[in-house]
């Protein structure tokens, strides 16, 4: 599995952002599709993930709210729509995929994914 994220940029505190996900390969085989983010000199954190049947939808407390992530399934693409913008949410955006074995109560976890994409900066000035 491969992915491909874009979209980020310098945006103003309180503008939008939607990032895009490219998913390709063995896309079947992704149980649940992330967002991580890492800002400089701190771990990387979950953003939001949602299953491959879309029917689950889970996200950080720091963006709920904020933040709503869909899927087109017939272009293998994840979407993270990034609405009212923070400083604090100024970070290098990853996606990732799960295997096919992973349950729900571990994809707030980096180490349940098995592939990422090569991330993708988001800026947001005060």
């Amino acid at each position: 599995v491969q992915l491909q994220a874009s979209g980020g940029g310098l945006v103003q505190a309180g503008d939008s952002l939607r990032l895009k996900c490219e998913v390709s390969g063995r896309t079947f085989s992704s149980r649940y599709i992330g967002w991580f983010r890492q800002a400089p000199g701190k771990e990387r954190e979950f953003v939001a993930a949602i299953s491959y049947s879309r029917s689950v939808r889970v996200y950080a407390d720091a963006v709920k709210g904020r933040f709503t992530m869909s899927t087109d399934n017939a272009k293998n693409t994840v979407y993270l729509q990034m609405n009212s913008l923070k400083p604090e949410d100024t970070a290098v955006y990853y996606c990732a995929a799960t295997n096919s074995r992973v349950i729900l109560s571990e994809i707030k976890f980096a180490r349940a994914y098995d592939y990422w994409g090569q991330g993708t900066q988001v800026t947001v000035s005060s």
